[in-house]
């Protein structure tokens, strides 16, 4: 039986998909393992990337299904009884993925466990958090930004943070490591979500069956944050405002009127400013 499905969604990012899948070849798990490749229908020579190694398996969608059925295919083809997500933009260092999995294995009562994420200069990510709300969503901002901005004191604030073991509401997507009874229990990952805030309704669910999230600072893992958005700036943020939007249906759907509303005024605003919000 294989141990560990590592699944890579890939869309036109060949460059950092042939630099994960080489610290993964570099780095690997000693468990056994298998790495899926699901190409979203990528036009800039991803997939025969992924083709030439040996190791990976190839799987082609002919289009962009978007983050989560693009997981759905991954999962539904793999075998293993552990399965990562792991972003294309992300650097496996050595022991990485073994500890991951000794983490969970050591913790029956957990179901996904995130790593600790860092940038290319080893500065710590804000990879968890509180369950989507307004409020929360503003504190998270909040810190995200002056972490973008290099704010000194929320810098030092997401280190000290991110070197807490915890149980968070969500673990990013960019690598979470979640047992196949747990994903395959909640109907894997609801695929109304394009890209974006799937990975916190992915959590909300298995979370509503009791059941643990992890974030452990014992992994630490490298992630070169929005390279495929970046080729495809517009048309990212016209993902996120939807999946955004589906969230607060799903969940909040008391509040969804007051979010397509402030779209709508926040995208009037924009036209007549000729800015993009």
């Amino acid at each position: 039986m294989i141990d560990l499905s590592v699944i890579i969604v890939s869309y036109n990012a060949r460059e950092d998909l042939e630099r994960c899948l080489a610290s993964l070849r570099e780095n690997g798990a000693s468990v056994h393992h298998e790495v899926l490749v699901v190409d979203n229908g990528s036009t800039d020579g991803s997939a025969e990337a992924a083709r030439q190694s040996s190791d990976v398996r190839l799987i082609e969608t002919g289009t962009n299904l978007g983050f989560a059925a693009a997981n759905n295919q991954g999962i539904r083809s793999s075998a293993g009884e552990l399965l990562l997500l792991l972003n294309n933009d992300t650097i496996v260092p050595r022991g990485a993925l073994d500890r991951l999995v000794a983490v969970i294995r050591a913790r029956p009562d957990v179901a996904v466990v995130g790593p600790r994420l860092v940038n290319g200069r080893g500065e710590a990510e804000l990879s968890f958090g509180r369950m989507i709300t307004p409020i929360n969503e503003l504190r998270q901002r909040r810190l995200v930004r002056g972490l973008d901005r290099r704010v000194r004191r929320i810098a030092e604030r997401i280190e000290s943070m991110t070197r807490q073991e915890q149980y968070p509401d969500w673990v990013s997507g960019a690598c979470l490591l979640v047992r196949r009874t747990d994903a395959e229990a909640v109907g894997l990952l609801d695929e109304r979500f394009f890209m974006y805030t799937e990975d916190v309704d992915f959590c909300a669910a298995i979370r509503g069956r009791g059941r643990k999230i992890l974030f452990t600072p014992a992994v630490e893992v490298v992630h070169l944050r929005g390279r495929s958005a970046a080729t495809a700036p517009e048309a990212t943020r016209t993902a996120y405002r939807n999946s955004h939007l589906a969230f607060y249906e799903k969940h909040h759907p008391r509040l969804a009127p007051v979010v397509r509303l402030y779209r709508q005024v926040a995208e009037r605003a924009g036209n007549l400013t000729g800015k993009s919000k």
